[in-house]
């Protein structure tokens, strides 16, 4: 979707279209780092974001809708955290190099040739020591998960992420199992790719 029907769906929704809650993956990959200077590249409407900032990092958040934008910025009013807003589109946006100790990617999905730019302007905008996470639907997750989108040329793998990431050390490239609650109580499993990558120091 282009960011007006983004927009349009962010306002039909009175609430968060997503949660306000971070995502479990970056909440794994993240807890241990010492809090510097994050990027958030598709924000939304700022869950991580937001919990960045309330852990000590100094973050900016970057999404192509307005609409979710100003959800961010009312979010982390809330939450009385400071996040610097941008708009603007992730595919032709370009980070100063080397300007980052963390990088985020959650749930962005687009065609192989727009991914591979993205992901080559975030391991491009990461200082020598940074890390860079990216989350997203998995492929797999077509016929053996739940939810997501249902496109399989915008689905991610661990395999294509890590093909983009030239020069990063790769901690972490996984298919991952995340619980999607359930109206009867229970749960069932969406497949997500993780993966976690560093620049090296030296």
């Amino acid at each position: 979707m282009d960011s007006s029907e983004w927009d349009a769906r962010y306002a039909s929704t009175p609430g968060l279209v997503w949660s306000a809650e971070p995502n479990r993956f970056v909440v794994e990959a993240v807890g241990g780092l010492t809090p510097g200077s994050a990027l958030d590249l598709a924000a939304g409407e700022g869950r991580n974001a937001v919990w960045l900032a309330g852990n000590g990092w100094r973050v900016t958040a970057v999404d192509f809708s307005p609409v979710a934008v100003e959800r961010g910025r009312e979010l982390a009013a809330r939450r009385g955290v400071p996040v610097e807003w941008r708009v603007a589109d992730v595919t032709t946006y370009r980070p100063a190099p080397g300007s980052y100790d963390l990088v985020l990617i959650s749930y962005l999905h687009l065609p192989a040739e727009d991914l591979a730019t993205v992901l080559d302007s975030a391991r491009r905008a990461l200082r020598p020591g940074g890390a860079l996470v990216v989350v997203g639907h998995d492929l797999a997750n077509l016929t053996g998960g739940t939810g997501g989108p249902q496109d399989p040329n915008i689905l991610l793998t661990p395999e294509a992420v890590v093909d983009g990431l030239a020069g990063l050390r790769i901690r972490r490239a996984e298919t991952a199992r995340r619980p999607v609650p359930t109206t009867g109580g229970g749960s069932v499993d969406a497949l997500d790719t993780v993966v976690v990558a560093t620049r090296p120091a030296t």
